[in-house]
């Protein structure tokens, strides 16, 4: 069996944790991380634009892709601590959404965590990016919930029935 693991900062323990119960031994995980290119791109347009041709080496966006990649890193290594069985790293930038789908091409089940509002169930519990991977996963999908789940009390009434 071969399986992705989204790992995200603030819900990726979730997502290990739900891999290391419900993933047989011996299947093949791959922990992905996806670093998104809008922030960087910000800087560095930013960088150009205020400040013309200034020195590259003092463009922020580039600062910000290092940092971005020095967290990934020890995110990925944390999550295969945590994980504690093989599996690979894997990291990717650009689209999330985009780059999660594409990672999970080949793979006989996702992990991912809502990332939205967690306060009471519902669609608005998946962010942008989750939902689009939720809309367009290749492959079946184990979603968790990142803490408990908020109690049923938060669902709507059923529509009144109409003759």
């Amino acid at each position: 069996m071969a399986v992705v693991v989204w790992i995200v900062e603030g819900t990726w323990t979730a997502c290990v944790d739900a891999a290391r119960a419900h993933v047989p031994d011996g299947s093949e995980i791959v922990l992905l991380h996806v670093s998104g290119h809008e922030e960087p791109g910000v800087a560095h347009g930013a960088f150009a634009g205020l400040l013309g041709r200034g020195s590259p080496t003092q463009d922020p966006g580039s600062l910000i892709e290092r940092l971005a990649a020095e967290s990934a890193h020890r995110l990925l290594e944390e999550a295969a601590e945590r994980l504690g069985r093989p599996c690979t790293r894997v990291e990717r930038s650009g689209r999330i959404e985009r780059e999660v789908v594409a990672a999970a091409e080949d793979a006989d089940l996702l992990v991912l965590a809502r990332d939205g509002d967690r306060s009471r169930l519902g669609p608005r519990s998946l962010g942008p990016h989750s939902r689009f991977v939720v809309d367009h996963a290749p492959c079946p999908l184990l979603l968790v919930w990142p803490e408990a789940a908020p109690d049923l009390s938060g669902i709507p009434a059923p529509p009144p029935h109409h003759p």
